[in-house]
Parts: structure tokens; sequence; C-alpha cells
């Protein structure tokens, strides 16, 4: 089968092997992929990962090694964490927290850059009838949009800062403007503003910004390493910090604000499913004006270079 590979370079391999089921598996024909800031990070040596890439994907169940067959033949999405089952966080419904687990293209599992892909039947959710591939690849980005909500209670009447209009910080953005909440989002890109304003969020750019202490909630959500030290800034002292970023890259920080302003920070990773998957069913946010171009598999280096543009914002890749 064809499928993308990153082995000290990323490559588009023609000839690799068909993944096999393992018991409890279901074997994925997957139609469309879409790349994510955290696979351009593995290319930089994130997680240390080689193997095929991606973890945002749609695809068509073609063959179930386990008892339940309800989804044969179903479109479907997959949970991307894939824990052990017996541990005290698999038994709580955290398998992202699984010491043992592994994460689908980044931690010792095969990803989903590629014709075919393996998953637990349990991991793997049901695609509504009136949400398009297109659409429901952006579950797992928007399911680590919602992680935010389940973890945090956070107050109508309490101000937020969204950093960064990339594809995640306007994930975040959308989601939260979409469960009523008092927000602006602030990023570098009036292309990329302009699609959260258009949905009603409160919009401006970085370079018009007074850096001060006037949020409770910052969302940290650049990607870049210099993102953390300007969110700190906005944050109000006994305010709460989220960071969303995961970047191949150190530096030094200067943590004394953090004691001084007695701020609380929060890391926020992967979500739940299905949660995102009833908010593109409800219609209630509309993720297409994010995606900035389709590839063809065969195309797929020319993505991930197209990805890197910083006009880009979600490049998706449709298998045929």
């Amino acid at each position: 089968m064809r499928a993308v590979v990153f082995d000290n370079g990323l490559k588009l391999d023609k000839n690799y092997a068909k993944p096999s089921t393992q018991k409890g598996e279901a074997l994925i024909k997957v139609n469309t992929i879409g790349i994510c800031n955290t696979d351009y990070e593995i290319t930089k040596g994130y997680m240390g990962y080689k193997g095929v890439l991606g973890h945002e994907f749609t695809g068509v169940v073609e063959e179930i090694n386990a008892d339940d067959k309800s989804l044969l033949n179903k479109r479907v999405v997959g949970e991307i964490n894939c824990g052990c089952g017996e541990c005290e966080w698999c038994n709580q419904g955290l398998e992202r927290h699984c010491p043992n687990r592994s994460t689908l293209g980044i931690w010792q599992r095969e990803g989903c850059f590629a014709e075919y892909v393996c998953l637990p039947v349990k991991n793997l959710l049901e695609i509504p009838e009136n949400v398009s591939d297109e659409e429901a690849v952006f579950t797992e980005p928007l399911a680590a949009a919602l992680e935010i909500l389940e973890q945090i209670h956070i107050p109508p009447y309490k101000k937020i800062a969204v950093l960064g209009d990339g594809k995640l910080g306007l994930m975040i953005a959308l989601a939260l403007n979409a469960a009523g909440l008092d927000l602006i989002l602030i990023g570098k890109h009036e292309n990329k503003l302009e699609i959260a304003k258009k949905q009603g969020v409160k919009t401006k750019l970085l370079s018009d910004v007074e850096i001060k202490k006037e949020f409770d909630f910052v969302v940290e959500a650049t990607g870049s390493i210099s993102g953390f030290e300007t969110s700190l800034a906005l944050t109000k002292p006994r305010g709460t910090l989220i960071l969303k970023s995961t970047i191949a890259a150190s530096k030094e920080f200067n943590f004394a604000p953090v004691v001084v302003d007695e701020i609380t920070i929060v890391g926020s990773r992967c979500g739940q499913f299905a949660p995102a998957l009833r908010l593109l069913e409800s219609g209630r946010i509309d993720v297409k004006p994010l995606i900035s171009d389709i590839f063809e598999l065969n195309e797929s280096i020319a993505a991930f270079e197209r990805n890197k543009e910083k006009s880009s914002i979600k490049v998706i890749v449709k298998v045929k």
C-alpha cells in the first residue's frame, strides 16, 4: 500500500506493508487525512517517532477482528490513544494517560497517513450522516479544543484570550464561542482571524494588543516558544494559563511571574471524540472555511510543504 513514512526524512512509500488486525482491532480503509502541526513537529524530532505519520482521518471499516461487528462498512473516525485496558487510567476512560499506551502516528503505533490503518474497535466512532469527510477529519483537533471545557470550569463572565490563529487556535475559539463564553482570539494574520470573526468570535491582531495582565483565562495555541511568554504576560494574577502547543524545541524561561502572580498552569492535550462529533453534527460551528487545500495521497510531500506556509490553515489529503 501507499504510506507517508518518516524515518530521517519524509517520503511516500508506494510498497509499504498493509497492516493486519490484532484481536479487538478493525482494519479501516482511509478516505481523508488531516495534516496536524504535531506531524510537522515529529519531522523535527518530537517524540522520536519513526514510521507512518498521521492521526487525523476518516475511513470505512473493512474488517473487524472482534465479536462486535456493528461498525463493519461504517464511516468512522478513531480516538488516537490506545491504552492497556487494565490500569487505573484506562479504568477511568483516560487511555490518553495510560503509561503503556500507544498513540496513532505519534508513539509506538503506525499512523493513518496511508491507504489502510488499524485501531481497536473501541476507539472507533461512526460519523453522523450529515457530517462530510472533510468536516469529520476535524474531529481530533476539535476534541482537543473541547478538552479545555472538560478540564476547567470557566464562568461565562470571565474574560478569555486565545493566543494563536492557526488551525488549533481557530478551533478553540470556535468551540469556546459555541459554548457562550466571553473570549477574544488574538493572532497575526487578518485572513485567519476573519474566519473566526464571520462566526461571531471577537478578534484582534497581536500588533494592536496592549500586553497587560487583563485576562482570567489565557489559552496558548501559537505553536511557538515566544507564545508562552506573551500568554503569561496577558494572564491576570491568580488567573489560569492553558497550554496547548507541543513544540520540539527548548528555551530557558523565567517562571518567577508564575509564582509571584500565583498563576495556575494547565496542560491540555487530547479530548473525547463524541462531544466533537455532536458539535459538528449540530452545525453550530463551520470548519470548512479552515480548509486551505486538498491534495491526493500521491501528492503528500507537496501537501506537507503547503502546510508549512504561513497562509495555510488546514491541509487535507484524500486517498484515491
